[in-house]
C-alpha cells in the first residue's frame, strides 16, 4: 500500500518491469502536491486538481498491474474519487443499466 503521499513525489521510484512492484496492491494518494511539511504549516487544507490525480492513477494503473484497491488520502473528497473512477483502466465498478443501475444494498439485521 503507498500512502499519504501525492504520485508526483513516488511515481518515479516505481522502476517498471522490477518484480516488486506486484507487490503493490493500494493507492491512497494525497491529493496535494505540497510536501508533508508544507501542508503541516498550511492554514487551510490544499485540494489539489482532481482531474490531474485522476489521471495520474491511471498511469500508476498501467504500471502497477496489481493495484486494485484505490481511495483517497489527505484532501481527497467526492470529485477525487470520481475523477480516480473515472480514469481508464480503473478497477472501480460503476453501476450499469444492465444491473438496474445501483449497487447492491447492505443486508439489514
Amino acid at each position: 500500500m503507498i500512502n499519504c503521499a501525492h504520485p508526483s513525489h513516488f511515481e518515479d521510484a516505481i522502476a517498471e518491469g522490477e518484480p516488486w512492484v506486484e507487490r503493490i496492491r493500494g493507492l491512497r494518494a494525497n491529493a496535494s502536491t505540497k510536501s508533508h511539511a508544507e501542508l503541516d504549516e498550511a492554514t487551510e487544507l490544499d485540494e489539489g486538481d482532481p482531474a490531474d490525480l485522476g489521471a495520474r492513477y491511471a498511469d500508476l494503473r498501467a504500471r502497477l498491474p496489481r493495484l486494485n484497491v484505490l481511495g483517497g488520502c489527505c484532501g481527497t473528497d467526492h470529485r477525487h474519487i470520481a475523477a480516480i473512477s473515472a480514469a481508464p483502466g480503473s478497477p472501480i465498478r460503476r453501476p450499469s443499466p444492465c444491473d438496474g443501475g445501483t449497487l447492491p444494498r447492505r443486508a439489514r439485521p
